[in-house]
């Protein structure tokens, strides 16, 4: 019986590589710049209403916010929290410290 082989590429030569340019006439790859991280502050809750209105919670009571969630996610992180408050989500917001 006929010994197999294995090996079937081995006595094969592998295909020569196109001649490349030399590394003076390529162009150079240039590494882009790192941006540093952003650093975030603690994150605080707000409360969204049907009209996209949004409350925060400052001295006892739940007052308007400046800012829309829209805006929020915009400029910082934003995360919907699962538990819902009078029909109005709940938000944790982090914006970044300048």
């Amino acid at each position: 019986m006929a010994h197999q082989n294995r090996f079937r590429n081995a006595g094969k030569k592998k295909p020569a590589r196109p001649n490349r340019a030399p590394a003076a006439e390529r162009p150079a790859f240039e590494i882009p710049a790192r941006k540093p991280p952003k650093v975030y502050g603690k994150p605080f809750t707000l409360l969204e209403d049907e009209q996209k209105n949004a409350f925060e919670y400052r001295s006892g009571a739940w007052v308007p916010y400046a800012m829309s969630i829209a805006q929020c996610r915009e400029e910082g992180e934003v995360k919907e929290l699962p538990q819902k408050i009078n029909k109005m989500t709940r938000y944790e917001v982090r914006l970044p410290v300048n």
